[in-house]
């Protein structure tokens, strides 16, 4: 049961966040959709890989450490519960790294397997998605039930005030064409 009381700022922005990225898999999925005919925009996927290496991992993700660092030293017992959240955010940075060097090979006109870009690209999405679920089911409700209004203020205070260049509210020129791809998927999907 979680404690009572209103959503700490710290969990509002990761969820925020997390909604974010749903929208770039989603933007995946469309290209992993058009690897079949050799249509796919391995400038976009590109584009989306270096933003994930730029704020996911660099950002974002050291973020929910600091929560689930608290939450482990708290509750021992229920962080091996719910896994080793710092392993599960490395492997996500070496499989963002890894199709991102695929991803550049084809950029470079080098011989790729598409099949290969296609299975590591849905691998990604689905190990991104699970990830999330993990973190919105599992650890944030387990850090709003254990953490004290003083282990946030401690963890908000520790945070990096470092901008998101896709979503934030200045995009970052090399983003600006990604952002409009997302706009563009998100007014598609209202629209049908």
């Amino acid at each position: 049961m979680e404690r009572a009381g209103a959503v700490p700022e710290v969990l509002n922005r990761l969820h925020n966040e997390h909604a974010d990225f749903a929208r770039l898999l989603n933007l995946l999925d469309r290209q992993l959709a058009l690897f079949a005919d050799g249509s796919a925009d391995y400038d976009m996927i590109g584009a989306i890989l270096q933003y994930c290496m730029e704020y996911p991992d660099a950002v974002h993700h050291p973020k929910e450490d600091m929560i689930y660092g608290t939450l482990r030293s708290r509750d021992p017992a229920l962080a091996a519960e719910i896994g080793d959240l710092e392993e599960d955010h490395r492997d996500l940075a070496e499989a963002t790294r890894e199709l991102s060097a695929l991803i550049g090979r084809a950029l470079a006109e080098e011989p790729v397997e598409r099949g290969q870009v296609h299975d590591l690209t849905r691998d990604f999405i689905h190990r991104y998605r699970q990830h999330i679920a993990r973190e919105e089911l599992h650890v944030f409700p387990a850090a709003r039930q254990i953490l004290s209004d003083k282990d946030w203020a401690e963890i908000d205070g520790r945070l990096e005030g470092k901008g998101d260049p896709l979503f934030g509210k200045v995009v970052s020129d090399y983003f600006q064409a990604l952002r409009t791809d997302i706009d563009d998927l998100a007014a598609l999907v209202e629209g049908d």
